[in-house]
């Protein structure tokens, strides 16, 4: 593996690779190419916050780096629909004025979500894969089909000063494929052929022995389920799954069931797909939901949002029985056809398949072994397929966390990569090509950016910090009217409390609580709110601790009387 060499100094013509994120979390997939007064970026998705970040919505990459150069950039290159790629575009925009270029498919989920977030001054340029060739600056960019689990997946060609730069995240050798258009092979190796410089390439698979399997093994093992099923189906995937959603309609139609898009999500990407030409069927077939609610259980079907388990989503609201119309049941089914991949996510699913089975619903779901979800990513065999073809100097494994990378690395060097070839990046990490030659020169800082509603960054360590403790241990509000006039206490201070005791079995406890604090401040000459709070906070936190063995968090409230 390569070094990772510290040089402070930056050397003039050269070609720099940033990785910003997106090498050892999976997500946040986020990349940078540069040379000189050009830059590209490929890629801008989000990430998912972990169970412990109460009240954040999604993570996003840190933009300063991008910020401080905006005046090079010459554009967005998205490789494909998911949000691990795509979602963060709006955040970047708001600040950033640059123009996204991505297939067709792909620049309409980009589309709406830049209209769920009102930014209307942006410009999105769609490629394609089959024929067009994007010059940005010194960057020329030549893009080609690659197979995923969404369609319409591209990976990208760079030709630069230094030499050609292959860049394919999130790929497999899927021969076939559902929508028909398998990863382009001849372009690539013809791309590839006067030489490739480096590979910058999904490593997820790299822990999985062989190729992943085809995304058309999935129909024919839900369809005896389906075939089967005599309620109503739920059937639930991620909503850019569009292949996935392509066989559970075609299964559906074989079968006499109708199919209703519930859940704002899978609606919207359906209805996109379906309008882009991605997504094939009668239009009798689909049918309102509210219809299809009223409609014999045995002849619908719905296709549902709530995969990863999302408290609120349209399948957990069904499961917990607060949806406004649907409803399941003894009979009924429902089909996970994903894994709960994202971070936090799989403590959700398993609440929700635990709450659908005590319901008496026959759940499909991952434990099942039913293979009922392939991966989109490529194992070990079809990394090393990618090696064969493209031949590069240098390897970037990218995608994937440190295990995946060191794994990617071990299947380089078994293809014959030299030593310090294999590049396992950290966030921030830059790559410096000139001459032929490539070595990591320095790491830019970078920062988690959290997202919580509409505010990007305010939420640090310090509130996940009082979060985790609202929600382990609870508050108690101190109020304290106190009389600066005479310096003393007017009457025993009031405890309030959510979360540490309850309030009725416990008054005793918390009398005791108030009358010891209304001591410790009598024995004190005290004249400042701030001294006063100060002193409460501590009384209580000891107190509460050896009482209780937990530490609420402690809010003072000085009146002044």
């Amino acid at each position: 593996m390569a070094k990772n060499k510290q040089k402070q100094s930056r050397r003039g013509g050269a070609l720099r690779f940033v990785a910003l994120s997106g090498t050892t979390a999976v997500t946040e997939n986020l990349y940078i190419y540069e040379y000189e007064q050009d830059m590209i970026i490929v890629d801008c998705g989000v990430g998912f916050p972990e169970a412990e970040m109460y009240g954040v919505d999604l993570k996003i990459p840190d933009f300063n780096y991008i910020y401080e150069n905006k005046h090079k950039l010459r554009g967005l290159l998205v490789t494909h629909g998911h949000e691990d790629h795509l979602g963060a575009i709006p955040f970047l925009l708001k600040d950033v004025n640059t123009t996204v270029f991505a297939t067709r498919l792909t620049a309409g989920f980009i589309e709406e979500k830049l209209a769920d977030y009102k930014i209307t001054n942006s410009k999105i340029v769609v490629v394609d894969p089959e024929k067009d060739v994007i010059t940005l600056g010194v960057f020329k960019i030549t893009p080609f089909r690659v197979s995923h689990s969404v369609p319409d997946g591209v990976g990208f060609c760079i030709d630069t000063p230094e030499g050609k730069l292959f860049h394919v995240p999130d790929y497999k050798f899927d021969w076939t494929s559902v929508d028909g258009r398998p990863f382009d092979v001849n372009k690539a190796a013809i791309l590839a052929s006067g030489g490739a410089l480096a590979l910058a390439s999904d490593g997820l698979g790299a822990t999985t022995p062989g190729y992943t399997e085809s995304e058309k093994a999935i129909e024919g093992r839900i369809e005896p389920i389906i075939a089967e099923a005599t309620g109503q189906v739920y059937f639930t995937t991620i909503s850019s799954n569009i292949s996935r959603m392509q066989q559970a309609l075609n299964v559906a139609l074989k079968h006499g069931r109708k199919v209703a898009f519930v859940g704002r999500s899978v609606d919207s990407k359906a209805e996109i797909a379906k309008r882009l030409g991605y997504l094939h069927y009668p239009n009798n077939l689909v049918v309102p939901a509210r219809r299809a609610a009223r409609m014999k259980k045995d002849q619908v079907m719905f296709i549902i949002s709530g995969s990863y388990g999302q408290p609120g989503s349209a399948l957990y609201r069904t499961a917990l029985g607060e949806h406004d119309y649907l409803t399941v049941g003894e009979n009924d089914t429902v089909i996970f056809s994903g894994d709960p991949a994202p971070p936090g996510s799989k403590t959700n699913v398993d609440f929700l398949v635990d709450r659908l089975i005590e319901t008496s619903v026959n759940v499909h779901y991952y434990d099942m072994q039913e293979d009922l979800h392939v991966s989109g990513h490529g194992s070990q065999e079809d990394i090393k397929l990618l090696f064969g073809l493209i031949k590069p100097k240098y390897f970037v494994p990218i995608g994937g966390t440190v295990r995946h990378n060191r794994a990617y690395a071990k299947l380089a060097a078994d293809m014959g990569a030299k030593p310090g070839s294999v590049f396992e990046l950290l966030p921030g990490d830059v790559i410096e090509y000139k001459d032929g030659h490539a070595e990591v020169v320095e790491r830019i800082p970078v920062r988690e950016v959290l997202v919580d509603g509409l505010e990007i960054g305010d939420v640090g360590n310090v509130v996940l910090r009082d979060r985790k403790i609202l929600a382990r241990e609870g508050f108690v509000i101190a109020i304290v009217q106190f009389d600066h006039a005479k310096g003393e206490l007017v009457t025993i201070p009031e405890l309030i409390t959510r979360g540490f005791v309850y309030e009725k079995k416990r008054k005793d406890f918390l009398q005791d609580a108030a009358s010891r604090l209304s001591q410790v401040l009598g024995k004190k000459k005290l004249t400042q709110d701030r001294v006063i709070k100060q002193e409460a906070v501590n009384f209580l936190e000891r107190f509460f601790f050896n009482e209780t063995g937990r530490r609420p968090m402690i809010m003072p409230v000085v009146i002044e009387v």
